[in-house]
């Protein structure tokens, strides 16, 4: 089974307008202030904030849908929705154990909210998958048989 990039594409795009949303809005309400990917991003490679975001849409929506298309999707178990949920617990623990020790956040969050940090980015990767996996997951199709191409 192979996904169709476009689809996975799409899946990041609603994924990402999805998470960036909850970092905006729903953060602040668990951390009492909002999570700026951007900002965090941006600081961590000596840029601005806006190339952080740049960093950020392009990751969500061509660079974590290419992963999953040619290496994941062969591996993960379930229907699409586990999948892709799946998917966002993998970059979650991506996410906390190697970038955010690099931005200066500590291992999991330690410098940077610890625990409530580190659960709002698990709420916000874990909303990324399943919308990912509900649109990407739909674009698995069965390969060709051999025997139709016999004939």
């Amino acid at each position: 089974m192979k996904s169709n990039l476009m689809k996975a594409m799409l899946g990041g795009l609603a994924g990402t307008a999805l998470m960036t949303v909850m970092m905006r809005f729903v953060a602040p309400m668990m951390l009492g202030r909002p999570m700026d990917i951007a900002a965090m991003l941006g600081k961590m490679m000596g840029v601005s904030w806006s190339l952080g975001m740049m960093v950020h849409l392009i990751n969500g929506i061509v660079i974590f849908p290419l992963a999953y298309v040619l290496v994941a999707d062969r591996f993960l178990p379930g229907i699409p929705l586990i999948r892709g949920m799946l998917w966002g617990i993998a970059l979650w623990l991506a996410a906390e154990s190697m970038v955010m020790p690099m931005a200066g956040a500590g291992f999991f969050s330690s410098e940077a909210g610890g625990m409530k940090a580190v659960v709002a980015a698990f709420m916000g990767h874990l909303a990324y998958g399943a919308v990912f996996g509900a649109i990407a997951g739909g674009a698995v199709a069965e390969a060709p048989s051999r025997e139709k191409h016999r004939a």
